[in-house]
């Protein structure tokens, strides 16, 4: 395992709040954790709202693939983050495991999929001062803040 802390996180389809949240950890953590993400059950693609929710924030998820969760990506996580994929996620003692309750962006418009866009950065946030700190990307302004 690296020495910088790895994060997990796993929804059904890997299409949509697993997405934001790892577009999040690699923009706000500056690097400072290894982020991965993954589905019990992956789409054929990424939701293309939540690709346009994320934009609008300047974090580009267009090249993410949506991939199917292995044992491997948990045994070599640190942190697992589960959202709603329920008993599909292997365990393994000495990991830390969260389950965030998020609505599905499945389906959704964009005024739908905002605000559980800003709960997961919102939580995300939470997570990097966990785990590594004040000394990350995350303490800054919002791109488009006008202090950024």
């Amino acid at each position: 395992m690296s020495s910088k802390p790895t994060v997990v996180f796993v929804c059904v389809h890997n299409a949509g709040r697993s997405q934001m949240a790892a577009g999040y950890l690699n923009h706000l953590s500056g690097g400072a954790i290894e982020v991965r993400s993954a589905g019990s059950e992956p789409a054929d693609k990424i939701n293309p709202v939540t690709i346009q929710a994320m934009a609008e924030e300047g974090i580009d998820i267009t090249a993410e693939k949506p991939k199917i969760l292995t044992t491997e990506a948990v045994r070599a996580s640190d942190v697992v983050i589960t959202m709603g994929c329920g008993d599909a996620c292997p365990y393994y003692p000495g990991k830390r495991y969260e389950d965030w309750t998020l609505d599905d962006p499945a389906g959704q418009g964009i005024d739908v999929v905002r605000p559980i866009r800003n709960q997961i950065r919102g939580r995300v946030e939470q997570l990097i001062q966990e785990l590594v700190g004040e000394n990350t990307r995350a303490t800054r302004p919002s791109p488009g803040s006008s202090s950024w």
